[in-house]
């Protein structure tokens, strides 16, 4: 099989790439905002509506055939890879989690091969749990780049950033614990919903000499002091110290991040899994606290590396 199909399904968007195997370069691309949610909340109110793997799996061969006119390429039979919130209870199928520690490879998280009502055969990758904390689409990211840690016999950290960022921790080739943050939801938050809305404003860049001074030091205010104390600060910027929005909006973005790495140890090496703006961020934020960044990926890489791999491990016997 030379190409496949990548989705990641998410809550709130959808994305589908045609992917060459041999090089995993993108032949072509859709996105839309059909996420998981709204598709399942369409499915609930659709009088009559079919089960529901049968209209999800409508919705996917819709996606596949808009790509298919976009492309020319006939698409019938290519498998799709299916990550994120596809296996989960208001996904497409719900599979149950994989429970920690799960390895880095993919062997053994929990895959679904479905061909239900579709001319492509479907993949589906469930997620990862600890006891108290939830992962989809993530373990799929950390075994794209596993392949590019160095010393897996040492525990390292790779940090997801994002609306709610992942602290995955490393060892001998397994995932053996993560975290969740509350990050880009509380800056979303903060920054349009909070008496701090007036105070800041997006669209400044990050290149920004004067941009770069407030995030720095936002990111140091984090670390002696309390956040729900130093939040305001943001207000009083803007009030008494006339620190224009834009900068204001970079010195939040430091406060957050820099309370998110607070309590990591130094001497941890960090892998950065990541956009380019994140990535930048997160960059900063490290070296400012003394974190050892030792590499970094693009996430959209990573997943469909990962995605790659699982397929060919788990169905290397498997023909299509």
């Amino acid at each position: 099989m030379d190409k496949f199909l990548s989705c990641d399904w998410g809550t709130s968007a959808f994305r589908l790439r045609l992917i060459s195997t041999d090089d995993l370069k993108t032949i072509a691309e859709i996105k839309s905002e059909q996420g998981i949610s709204g598709t399942f909340k369409s499915w609930q109110e659709s009088p009559g509506s079919s089960d529901r793997v049968s209209y999800f799996t409508a919705v996917l061969n819709d996606q596949i055939n808009q790509l298919n006119r976009q492309t020319g390429v006939l698409l019938n039979g290519i498998p799709v890879m299916l990550s994120g919130m596809a296996s989960s209870t208001i996904g497409l199928i719900d599979l149950p989690y994989k429970e920690l520690p799960f390895q880095t490879d993919g062997s053994d998280l929990e895959i679904k091969p479905l061909n239900y009502g579709s001319l492509n055969p479907l993949i589906i990758i469930s997620g990862a749990r600890t006891k108290d904390d939830v992962m989809r689409g993530e373990e799929t990211k950390i075994i794209g780049c596993a392949p590019d840690l160095v010393n897996t016999e040492q525990e390292q950290l790779i940090i997801l950033p994002g609306t709610h960022p992942k602290h995955i921790t490393i060892k001998k080739k397994q995932a053996i614990s993560f975290k969740t943050f509350m990050t880009g939801e509380f800056f979303d938050l903060l920054s349009t919903r909070s008496i701090l809305s007036a105070s800041v404003e997006k669209g400044g860049d990050f290149k920004d000499p004067l941009n770069r001074e407030n995030f720095i030091k936002g990111i140091e205010a984090s670390q002696h002091s309390d956040l729900l104390h130093t939040s305001f600060m943001v207000r009083t910027n803007q009030v008494l110290k006339n620190i224009p929005k834009q900068q204001n909006f970079y010195y939040l973005s430091g406060l957050l991040i820099g309370s998110e790495l607070k309590g990591l140890t130094p001497s941890v090496p960090v892998y950065l899994l990541g956009g380019t703006i994140h990535t930048s961020l997160y960059t900063l934020a490290c070296e400012i606290t003394g974190i050892n960044i030792m590499g970094s990926m693009d996430a959209d890489e990573a997943l469909i590396k990962g995605q790659q791999i699982i397929f060919q491990n788990t169905f290397r016997d498997t023909s299509f």
